[in-house]
């Protein structure tokens, strides 16, 4: 949404053409204030909190996070810091990357299309740690936290999804220039020192995107390591530690080391366009399906194409996925992994069990994520049938649109496109849709009443401390 220049805008245009990325985001950051946002863009931000906080919630449930506790106590040595859901207290940044762990850890979380970045499971774990760290207000919480995502997604923007092809996960390495930013709001540095902190927040970004090949775990700490990241550079450069100026636009900087012969096509225009004018939460989707977002589209087109046509599994002859050829290498191939995965975390990334899952389920959550799901003989031989195709009409990077095209033993060709996955752009889910996915994550780990007390908590943020909040969230 686009709404008229704020001071810090202002500020912005104060700064020469010569001013590097870091140095224009640095002066905009700075001067960012909690009444510059206008209400709708925090009214969204709170629901976006929300929606975290449920997904999170829900994580506890699994297994990932009891091991990543285990394996952070082995470590932890005293701390203060809440961790959502699980009534232990951590140093401030182990309890940030566990957060950060729980937050991303179901693939659940918000994403924005264009960017192909999950922009709060790092930049809200950050705000909660170091907000609850130094007993900021929650009005200084939300807009590190709004600044952090509009920064978080500026880089994904920018890098046109070439940092996904060159082999790197986009979400964590944004993520650590989201975080950085968040941090460096919340100690208050002046532009000097918020630009060192970006230069340094560049040599701790890392997230490699091997993890795809065999259904491993990494994914899962990338957003919690950008919160430790961020923080960490953000405090040496309060200290008067020396960072880089140009981490973004340098010969060997963030975008020319990730994108490889691609970073001709870097909008590096991206990470300052109308800064303060468009916020870009208001663009991030909202998922209504805990599996890569990219899948949307075809598991709603599977799901409508079974309910009109009342089809069952031993109807179908084969069935095409539709997808942008872009996307292939993360959720189609290779195909023969694909249809049978050996865990959940690789069924969230594969088009065939997907697909095959909707069709035989009739619906996907995390029961089709249970290992009596990926053992489903149906399911799995139907994923056999399942191929994946170019989608002519995609509007992606935009829009994560898909389809999927069934042919019948009857000999009928049952075709359903989504050129606009649900819960993007003008089918953005609404603030009722978000609280009750909320709810409902939530109710997998806590009682209804203190999931409301939560829900209420965050929507009313202004009113409560970010130490409060974090309680709160802690069970304690």
């Amino acid at each position: 949404m686009s709404v008229q220049p704020i001071t810090a805008a202002h500020q912005q245009s104060s700064v020469s053409r010569q001013a590097t990325i870091s140095q224009q985001l640095a002066e905009f950051g700075a001067g960012l204030s909690y009444d510059n946002i206008p209400q709708s863009v925090r009214e969204c931000a709170k629901f976006h909190i929300l929606d975290v906080i449920g997904t999170a919630l829900a994580a506890t449930h699994y297994d990932f996070a009891k091991h990543a506790l285990s394996g952070l106590l082995g470590i932890a040595e005293g701390g203060s810091n809440s961790v959502i859901g699980m009534g232990v207290r951590l140093p401030l940044r182990d309890a940030v990357l566990l957060n950060g762990i729980l937050a991303h850890g179901l693939d659940y979380d918000d994403t924005h299309p264009e960017a192909i970045v999950h922009p709060t499971c790092s930049t809200f774990p950050c705000a909660l740690g170091l907000a609850e760290h130094i007993d900021a207000a929650g009005k200084d919480l939300l807009t590190a936290y709004i600044l952090g995502v509009d920064v978080a997604t500026r880089v994904g923007i920018a890098a046109k999804g070439h940092m996904h092809t060159a082999g790197f996960h986009t979400t964590g390495l944004a993520g650590h220039f989201g975080c950085v930013m968040v941090a460096g709001k919340l100690f208050n540095l002046a532009p000097q020192k918020l630009v060192m902190a970006q230069g340094l927040a560049g040599s701790t970004s890392s997230a490699v995107s091997e993890h795809r090949a065999d259904g491993a775990w990494n994914k899962r700490m990338h957003p919690g390591w950008a919160g430790v990241g961020g923080i960490t550079a953000a405090a040496l450069a309060r200290g008067g530690f020396i960072g880089t100026k140009k981490i973004y636009e340098g010969a060997d900087g963030l975008f020319r080391s990730h994108t490889g012969d691609k970073f001709k096509d870097v909008d590096l225009e991206a990470m300052t366009r109308d800064l303060g004018k468009t916020w870009l939460i208001e663009e991030v989707a909202v998922k209504p399906y805990p599996i890569c977002h990219l899948l949307h589209a075809c598991a709603d087109a599977a799901l409508a194409l079974r309910r009109k046509h009342n089809l069952k599994p031993q109807d179908i002859v084969k069935a095409r996925a539709l997808l942008h050829p872009e996307t292939f290498h993360y959720v189609a191939e290779p195909a023969d992994m694909r249809r049978r995965p050996v865990s959940d975390y690789m069924a969230k990334f594969s088009v065939q069990f997907v697909v095959a899952a909707c069709f035989v389920r009739g619906k996907f959550g995390f029961a089709e994520l249970e290992t009596d799901a990926l053992n489903d003989a149906e399911i799995l031989a139907l994923a056999q049938r399942v191929s994946h195709e170019a989608d002519p009409e995609s509007q992606f990077p935009k829009y994560f649109s898909g389809g999927v095209v069934v042919t019948t033993k009857d000999g009928r060709e049952l075709v359903h496109m989504e050129k606009i996955n649900r819960g993007a752009g003008e089918r953005a889910l609404t603030g009722d849709e978000i609280a009750a996915k909320y709810m409902e994550n939530a109710g997998l780990a806590i009682s209804r009443g203190r999931a409301e007390r939560i829900r209420d908590a965050v929507l009313d943020i202004e009113r409560h401390s970010a130490r409060a909040l974090g309680r709160l969230l802690a069970g304690q």
